[in-house]
Formats: C-alpha cells, sequence, structure tokens
C-alpha cells in the first residue's frame, strides 16, 4: 500500500466514523460511552493523518 492510498483509507475511515458520530448524536437512544468511543477512534485517525501529512 502505497502512503497516498493509506492516507485515502484514512480519511474515508475519518469521514465514515464522523458520519456515524453525527447521526449517533442525533438519536436519542444512543449510548454516550459509544459516542465517546468513536470521537477517540476519530482523533486518533486524524492525528494518523496529520503525522503521515507531514
Amino acid at each position: 500500500m502505497t502512503l497516498s492510498s493509506h492516507l485515502t483509507e484514512l480519511k474515508r475511515k475519518h469521514e465514515t466514523l464522523s458520519q456515524r458520530v453525527e447521526e449517533a448524536q442525533r438519536c436519542p437512544g444512543t449510548d454516550d460511552l459509544s459516542i465517546v468511543d468513536m470521537k477517540k477512534q476519530k482523533l486518533k485517525l486524524k492525528e494518523e493523518i496529520e503525522r503521515l501529512a507531514n
């Protein structure tokens, strides 16, 4: 896997998680811990993207 394809995949995962977080926040029955977990995963992806992009 090349660096650019890896970055593309990480960005896709980040965007997917972002959409899932938004959906979960709109649904009142969603567990807050699962939202926090998704946000942590999203942050890790963002940090990895930034690290690889520099």
